[in-house]
């Protein structure tokens, strides 16, 4: 005679390390926002990028950019005053291109 199991036999089993990855992924798919600079922090950034450039030193950025924060070490190579973007030089050698306006923090390296 067949025994029927109910809800059981749908339950699914999960591990500790199962549920604390599924936990940590949410974490990390959550929406993060932009916070807002006032004009003090603003020009301490554009300071610290002019004494970087002028000492030719490298900074570390931290930027928001789709959604989330990213980071980056190089040195400015040149700032576009007509379209508000830092173009800079990592140590690949590759050109990145930042907005002024996504920029959370300047620190030199």
């Amino acid at each position: 005679m067949l025994r029927h199991r109910g809800k059981m036999k749908w339950q699914g089993m999960f591990m500790p390390e199962h549920v604390k990855s599924l936990r940590e992924y949410d974490w990390d798919n959550q929406n993060k926002t932009k916070p807002d600079l006032d004009q003090q922090q603003m020009e301490l950034i554009e300071q610290t990028i002019c004494e970087a450039m002028a000492e030719n030193l490298a900074l570390c950025f931290t930027y928001f950019k789709d959604g989330d924060f990213h980071l980056l070490i190089g040195k400015v190579h040149y700032v576009d005053t007509f379209r508000r973007e830092l173009r800079i030089v990592d140590s690949h050698g590759e050109i990145d291109k930042i907005k002024l306006a996504d920029l959370v923090e300047v620190r030199i390296n």
